[in-house]
């Protein structure tokens, strides 16, 4: 072994350090020094030690990376589609924008709704739809929209443009214009408005096809004022019922939209409006991701009739509908818990007068499947009024064909009875039906139940009644297709449904006005 010289006597040498670099330090420097040799070996046109870095399988990666084409991008897409795209201002006289508590961001719905719980409009930068103002003022909003024709047609949200007693818009090239409002849907959050003073105004095209999810989605708007912003993602589901209304059938996207955003266009790669934005999920107001949009069949089959009317008239048939769940199913013997579960018949409906009964289930329409209720609701709503309907139904096991005429869906929906309602108050005791967890009284016995049916007096909190939302007060029509008057009919329709090896039996409820299925599982023995 050779001896090291002695460098301690050179004026430039210093002791050696001990490193303060942890080992995850080293690592990470490694890594740079590592991709710094890579760089110098890719541009230096010699040999140099930076050669150690490369061999057959990197060349080969540099070489495919060179190929690989740099990202087109929407440009090209928003530079078409941009122009049509509007921002809506209104304002809104005497309009109090605050509650009673001070809080400036009041919800615009019903309290306890799904809509006021879990979804905010976002429609301006306060918690109502585009307002702001103060008590007793003149309140301003904000939202977006889109021209769907030459001649100043726009799209918007009815929560927009709702008791606006002055309309603007604002166009992409920075031009004002005043607007006046044509007509609106409350059911679908839909507003037909005219812009005044212009006849050849750039429009976007409403698509003809359904999106799939997965697509890529533009949306266009006025977020916060900040008119003109585009953001981009894709079609995240589609269906949606978010509980705004029955009529609800929304494309999710998660392109992020935000208050001012109400009534603008979510485009396709194709430029087209697939859907006008309308709603968000959002526990703190701004965008998390999921936004919805009215599909562009439902806009144009509304503002249609907008157009020509002012208004929109759907079909009606008459019935107080549900879900067909598989307890249901199960009760009823059906194979698939598929259809619309008939809960009662209106009086003097389209489907009383056709012989429609409640248990009765519409699996299709006009030879369409009927996948569930709100499908029901769907079809039978886009129909127009007086138009001629072939329904198959279920009838008590047994298929049967129903033809009807529809009717006109009324404007106003009729108040429901009062859910405080004294019913079970003066009532005995009543029999204890032990298999379901209850116990019951003749209706006949209890002011203010009726005479048909049976009254629940009390629910054990443990048992299968209470788990299926049975409450004291709730009258019982019928057992498993049978009416029933005493606790005895009850229990003789749960021995007839144990028999048949059902494993739960089907009942009708009366409660707070409204009458519904329950399927009811039972024990066996």
């Amino acid at each position: 072994m050779t001896d090291r010289p002695d460098l301690t006597n050179l004026p430039s040498y210093r002791q050696p350090r001990r490193s303060v670099f942890s080992a995850r330090r080293i690592a990470l420097m490694a890594s740079v020094v590592a991709g710094l040799g890579v760089a110098v070996h890719g541009f230096s046109p010699s040999t140099s030690p930076a050669d150690l870095f490369s061999s057959p399988a990197h060349a080969q990666v540099n070489n495919e990376v060179k190929k690989v084409e740099r990202p087109i991008g929407f440009a090209d897409i928003v530079e078409r589609v941009k122009p049509s795209v509007i921002s809506v201002k209104v304002n809104i006289k005497e309009k109090t924008a605050s509650n009673d508590d001070g809080d400036d961001s009041a919800s615009p719905f019903q309290p306890g709704s799904p809509m006021e719980r879990f979804f905010r409009r976002f429609g301006g930068p306060d918690g109502i739809p585009g307002l702001k103002g103060g008590r007793g003022r003149v309140v301003q909003g904000q939202g977006s929209g889109f021209f769907i024709s030459a001649d100043g047609f726009a799209v918007t949200n009815n929560h927009v443009v709702d008791g606006a007693d002055k309309v603007e818009v604002t166009t992409d090239d920075g031009k004002t214009y005043s607007a006046k409002v044509i007509g609106t849907d409350q059911r679908t959050d839909l507003a037909l408005i005219k812009v005044e003073g212009g006849s050849n105004f750039p429009f976007a095209k409403l698509a003809d096809g359904k999106p799939r999810i997965g697509d890529w989605v533009l949306a266009v708007g006025n977020p916060f004022g900040l008119g003109g912003t585009v953001t981009a993602g894709i079609v995240s589901a589609s269906g949606r019922d978010i509980g705004n209304g029955p009529y609800d059938d929304f494309i999710q996207i998660d392109a992020p939209v935000n208050k001012g955003n109400s009534g603008g266009p979510a485009f396709n790669t194709d430029g087209e409006v697939m859907g006008v934005n309308t709603a968000i999920y959002s526990p703190s107001g701004g965008s998390v991701g999921i936004a919805f949009s009215i599909p562009a069949n439902t806009v144009k089959s509304v503002v249609a009739q907008l157009k020509d009317k002012g208004s929109v008239s759907r079909g009606w048939i008459g019935v107080q509908i549900q879900p067909v769940t598989s307890d249901i199913a199960d009760s009823l013997g059906m194979k698939k818990a598929e259809g619309a579960l008939v809960a009662e018949p209106q009086k003097d409906g389209p489907a009383a007068k056709a012989g429609i009964e409640s248990g009765d289930v519409i699996t299709s329409v006009n030879g369409e499947s009927v996948k569930d209720a709100r499908e029901l609701a769907r079809t039978i709503g886009g129909m127009a009024p007086g138009a001629s309907v072939k329904l198959n139904v279920l009838h008590k096991g047994q298929d049967k064909v129903v033809n009807l005429t529809l009717g006109q869906l009324p404007n106003t929906i009729e108040a429901k009875a009062d859910t405080d309602n004294d019913s079970g108050k003066g009532a005995s005791k009543g029999t204890d039906v032990p298999k379901l967890g209850m116990t019951v009284a003749p209706a006949n016995s209890v002011a203010g139940a009726g005479k048909d049916g049976v009254v629940v007096t009390e629910v054990d909190p443990k048992s299968a009644a209470a788990e299926r939302g049975f409450k004291e007060g709730d009258v019982i029509l019928e057992v498993g297709g049978k009416s029933v008057s005493t606790a005895g009919d009850v229990r003789e329709a749960i021995n007839t449904a144990r028999s048949d090896n059902k494993n739960s039996v089907l009942m009708r409820v009366k409660s707070g006005g409204q009458s519904r299925f329950v399927a009811v599982p039972i024990a066996k023995g």
